[in-house]
């Protein structure tokens, strides 16, 4: 006749189960929420301009353009390295080039600071090219141990003359670089081969491929007067094939050609 005294067992279970599942429920909740956080989290400035550091890094060559091209384009070694830092954290790359069968004789080198665009300029990251005050002794920087290098004090102590800065954006989804961007248009003044400006364009592919178009205009800003016109020298990552290749007729046609530059290809300016 009397009632029960206590709570329901089945009561109580289907309670703890409810709350278990809101305290799931919850976890996940807060678990994607924080995911998606640190998915679309911004990438900073300085975030590309360390990607652009070391995609520029390492070793390069044009083999394949020059064996579809021997007539315009060279088959050449391009090597670089980081060299310093400057304080406020702008990266510095040593950079040389030359013909991959005589890579200890580099004919162009340069350094090349790697930075975040400044905040009032719409772009991502800049990358400003130097000359070498004391060139020679920069040769062939990145096979030396670092024991045997100029030190990173020595490096920016040699940082000489200014001679072009391209700014660098991000690539539109579905386009292949990474990065792309060019000098101002104006350019950079240039005397060589009868230049008055420079202009260079510089592409960084997601495969660590690098396009580089390096060009020089009359005073009349109309006639192109040195670099490739077909097109930017396409940099390539070495491959075991491409550094113990052996020697092929098209090689001994660059080795010829040493001594009679290609007209207008930049690769040949000091």
């Amino acid at each position: 006749m009397g009632t029960e005294s206590g709570s329901d067992p089945e009561s109580s279970s289907n309670g703890w189960s409810r709350a278990r599942g809101l305290v799931v429920k919850t976890l996940v909740l807060i678990g994607g929420a924080l995911l998606i956080k640190r998915l679309t989290k911004s990438t900073t400035r300085r975030d590309h301009a360390r990607v652009v550091s070391r995609s520029l890094t390492g070793e390069k060559f044009t083999r394949d353009q020059a064996s579809r091209d021997p007539e315009n384009y060279f088959n050449i070694r391009m090597l670089s390295c980081p060299a310093a830092e400057m304080v406020d954290g702008s990266e510095v790359l040593y950079l040389e080039q030359a013909f991959w069968r005589t890579p200890q004789k580099p004919f162009r080198q340069r350094l090349y600071m790697v930075k975040p665009c400044p905040k009032e300029l719409k772009c991502d990251v800049e990358v400003s090219s130097y000359a070498i005050r004391d060139a020679e002794e920069y040769k062939n920087f990145c096979d030396r141990s670092k024991y045997q290098r100029p030190l990173p004090e020595e490096v920016i102590g040699d940082i000489g003359e200014h001679l072009t800065t391209i700014h660098l954006n991000c690539c539109d989804r579905g386009k292949r670089c990474l990065y792309e961007g060019s000098t101002s248009p104006g350019g950079f003044p240039n005397s060589w081969n009868g230049a008055s400006y420079c202009t260079s364009d510089l592409a960084i592919l997601k495969n660590n491929e690098i396009h580089l178009w390096d060009r020089g205009f009359d005073e009349n800003r109309n006639q192109q007067v040195w670099g490739p016109k077909e097109g930017p020298y396409e940099f390539k990552p070495a491959t075991s094939s491409s550094t113990n290749e052996n020697l092929s007729a098209l090689n001994i046609l660059y080795q010829s050609s040493i001594e009679k530059p290609i007209q207008g290809s930049l690769i040949l300016q000091d």
